[in-house]
């Protein structure tokens, strides 16, 4: 693992001050505070005698009690850097388990998935929708449910698994994908679209033609560039015989153990149709709700992801 990518893993940055943090604090607990314990009971006893012996030889000293309730503090105080980390763990703890077992927020970089997401959406993934998953490994644990056709989902790239991508589920395990002129078969089903008003891409200030297209339960906007060929360099990846390429378009059979993901900016979205399947184990939650994007706010969009 290279020094940039564990710098970009978060995740792994926050469990090392997780674990340095709970060290210092448990250490501070059974250890340094038991020290400073000890030495604040030797300073008073000296201090006890030292004013024993003042008294005995008719000298008074102002303000005995104060002297000695602040000696007592300043050797039970705790140095700064245990101090810190003894505030930042529980902090840092629980937002290690919100994020590695319940709810993992997430930017939207791109614009492949506009129009349900737009650049700079702010999402919450559910992290254990999909199964219970060791954080930094991401090994499951407990299986729960598996993903459907239409989910919205967050994955690492199988090409760099220091990056997470987004993109909707089209094809669950053994289904038959066939993508020709630009609408979508499953299992020998096309799917049901009809026109909308045609979209204007912010990014680009150009119109796409706008559908909506129903795959299983989920009816859900998908964009279409017309001027953009159907023809695809498709990668060298796992499964890629199970998959034909033509100058219409494409058809795989998705293998056991993985799922085919498309964006819905379908002509502007590198997905499984150029680098392939995306394993089980790539799996990282379900989309589920946007709550900000503070490039474009618009209360309409807040809520959840269909």
């Amino acid at each position: 693992m290279t020094l940039q990518s564990i710098l970009g893993n978060f995740a792994l940055i926050l469990f090392v001050l997780m674990v340095v943090t709970g060290v210092i604090w448990v250490l501070d607990l059974v250890v340094f505070s038991k020290q400073r314990r000890a030495a604040a009971d030797k300073a008073l006893v000296e201090y006890d005698e030292r004013m024993a012996r003042s008294a005995a030889n008719g000298i008074r000293m102002d303000e005995q009690g104060n002297a000695r309730s602040k000696l007592e503090a300043d050797i039970l105080r705790q140095p700064t850097w245990i101090e810190y980390s003894g505030s930042f763990f529980p902090v840092i703890a629980l937002v290690f388990f919100l994020r590695s077992f319940l709810w993992e927020p997430f930017k939207i970089p791109s614009s492949s998935m506009v129009p349900t997401l737009l650049v700079g959406d702010l999402i919450l993934v559910n992290k254990y929708t999909y199964g219970i998953r060791l954080p930094i490994l991401n090994k499951k644990v407990v299986q729960i449910n598996d993903p459907q056709r239409g989910d919205v989902m967050v994955f690492k790239y199988p090409k760099d698994m220091t990056q997470d991508y987004i993109k909707r589920v089209i094809g669950v395990p053994g289904d038959k994908i066939v993508y020709q002129n630009k609408r979508l078969t499953i299992n020998g089903q096309p799917l049901a679209y009809a026109p909308m008003e045609d979209y204007l891409e912010e990014g680009t200030l150009s119109y796409q033609k706008q559908f909506t297209e129903q795959l299983g339960p989920v009816q859900h906007r998908i964009l279409n560039n017309e001027k953009m060929p159907m023809s695809l360099q498709a990668d060298d990846f796992p499964g890629r015989e199970a998959c034909t390429y033509n100058y219409e378009g494409f058809s795989c059979v998705v293998p056991e153990g993985n799922y085919f993901m498309m964006g819905d900016n379908r002509d502007n979205s590198a997905d499984s149709r150029i680098w392939g399947f995306v394993p089980d184990k790539n799996i990282v939650g379900k989309a589920f709700f946007v709550w900000m994007n503070l490039g474009n706010f618009n209360f309409d969009r807040l809520g959840g992801i269909r």
